[in-house]
């Protein structure tokens, strides 16, 4: 995997454009001038994790005793569930709504920015190839900012593409995300009978 596909595939798994009606919905509830303040705390906290699973993910694998094949698949099966509720999506999107007051961590930074999907993928990207940690965090930053700039400019975005764009762009993606889901999986099964 190279930089570009690397990048291209942490984008389509942070999904921002599926989750800008659903920052919309949370954040509906909270004051209009608390919004973005929460909204870059919300990714800053992202980050962080992001950046500790790229880099400490694979020790507390080594430390569980999974191997790579396990992770592998683990995230192909994470990712495809993901995808197909990307695809046929749940009355309240992926993540239900908080019940009352300023979201924190959960449900914005995780699961929506940093979900289970991306943090296996970037756990995997580090055990399968630990000598492009550099271009891994790349990949991730310019990832992460695509997301930033998207969830920040969220209804900007709502205006312009309304309900139904942004639907029929989230199920796209999920469509995307099917296939690599797939190629995960079977990359997985192919270490495994190695």
């Amino acid at each position: 995997m190279d930089l570009l596909t690397a990048t291209l595939t942490l984008i389509l798994i942070m999904d921002p454009l599926g989750n800008v009606p659903i920052f919309l919905s949370i954040l509906k509830e909270v004051k209009e001038e608390r919004r973005r303040p929460i909204l870059i705390r919300e990714l800053l906290m992202a980050l962080v994790i992001l950046f500790s699973f790229l880099f400490f993910g694979s020790y507390v694998v080594d430390a569980l005793g999974l191997k790579q094949e396990s992770i592998s698949i683990a995230g192909a099966i994470i990712l495809f569930i993901i995808a197909l509720k990307m695809i046929f999506p749940q009355k309240g999107g992926i993540v239900a709504n908080p019940t009352g007051g300023e979201p924190f961590l959960v449900p914005l930074a995780i699961p929506l920015i940093a979900g289970p999907s991306i943090l296996a993928t970037l756990t995997l990207m580090a055990r399968s190839e630990p000598g492009k940690l550099v271009e891994w965090s790349l990949a991730l930053f310019i990832a992460w900012c695509v997301s930033a700039v998207v969830l920040l400019g969220s209804p900007w975005l709502f205006k312009i593409f309304r309900e139904r764009g942004l639907i029929a762009i989230e199920r796209l993606m999920g469509m995307i995300l099917v296939a690599l889901s797939v190629q995960m999986f079977l990359d997985g099964i192919a270490m495994y009978l190695d």
